[in-house]
């Protein structure tokens, strides 16, 4: 219903700003080389830091150019923009976090690129890209009209839900030692780069909250801190998404399986691979539960569990069970009511 509202918001000088190009690459470095000189950032009250590579080019002129490389993929984004091992996205979070791209020029790049057609969004890549972008700006509604999602729930009474108090297995999640794969390379990624793939930022949401029983508002604070995208309204919208707890017209027994979004989103564990280099040799169909691997198979890839790579601190079945029971606890109280 909001994209359908927001949809109608367009008009005709939505449309007319087309033809006027956004400023190329090139135009963005002289325009930065001739402007006034701006602060540093120690002047700023910054320290620099070198404990991420983050091989980001920064300002106008950065997201010039993803804009330009992302237009070469723009047509096969609905299709590539799960698979954590290719290069699928946008990568303009960065850029609309910190104004070197506007959400106007992001919606005028989807338009050009063939994101509507008589009215509709259509399903190729610039449409899906455009409902991107209509979802950023639905959770900065929310947040604008309803600022107690800062730190409860959006429905009050899922904060009710009896979250567990494990500092041991939170610090396990924070450090990829979980004992699942996908979630483990996930938390390594935004450990060392600053930046987590969309779909695992789900992933590893679910995993916390319905898992682990995990209060989803440690979280999003750790979020908060390893993120160079990171974006108060949508980082609260998409963790309150995965916890239940949001605005989401799907129930809150959504429980995302570990290993079967691992076998597939990364069906040949390239991104695994790359995160978890001890499990490299594992084949392909072993690699998303090793613990399900049997020992001669383990022995060839040269993996102990519980050395090499930890076993699983829970068990998914049964701690899937756990949350609908956790939650199921909530929708009883309301219904006594």
């Amino acid at each position: 219903p909001y994209a359908n509202a927001w949809l109608r918001q367009l008009g005709p000088s939505d449309f007319r700003q087309l033809s006027s190009r956004p400023r190329s690459r090139e135009d963005c470095r002289l325009a930065a080389a001739t402007a006034d000189e701006r602060p540093t950032l120690e002047g700023l009250g910054f320290e620099r830091s070198n404990l991420l590579d983050l091989g980001l080019e920064p300002g106008e002129a950065g997201a010039a150019g993803r804009r330009d490389r992302f237009a070469a993929r723009i047509d096969d984004y609905q299709r590539l923009r799960d698979l954590p091992a290719v290069r699928g996205g946008s990568f303009h979070a960065i850029d609309l976090r910190f104004g070197t791209l506007s959400i106007r020029e992001a919606v005028r790049f989807a338009l050009e690129h063939g994101a509507l057609r008589a009215g509709e969004r259509t399903r190729g890549g610039a449409g899906t890209w455009l409902g991107e972008l209509i979802w950023r700006d639905f959770f900065f509604q929310v947040l604008h009209h309803f600022p107690r999602v800062v730190d409860h729930a959006f429905r009050p009474e899922f904060d009710r839900i009896p979250w567990h108090d494990d500092r041991s297995r939170f610090d396990a999640w924070r450090e990829g030692r979980t004992g699942y794969p996908i979630v483990d390379a996930a938390m390594l990624q935004i450990a060392r780069t600053g930046f987590m793939h969309n779909r695992l930022r789900m992933v590893v949401a679910s995993f916390l909250t319905k898992d682990l029983g995990i209060d989803w508002r440690l979280g999003e604070r750790y979020f908060a801190l390893a993120l160079n995208d990171y974006d108060l309204a949508a980082n609260n919208g998409n963790w309150q998404w995965a916890a239940s707890t949001g605005c989401d017209a799907q129930p809150w027994f959504r429980i995302f399986n570990p290993v079967r979004q691992s076998e597939r989103f990364d069906p040949e564990g390239r991104f695994i691979r790359h995160y978890l280099p001890q499990l490299a040799r594992l084949a392909d169909g072993d690699i998303h539960a090793p613990w399900f691997a049997g020992p001669a198979a383990l022995a060839a890839a040269g993996v102990t569990l519980g050395r090499d790579y930890p076993e699983p601190i829970v068990d998914h079945d049964a701690a899937r069970r756990e949350a609908l029971e956790r939650y199921g606890v909530v929708g009883r109280r309301a219904a006594t009511k």
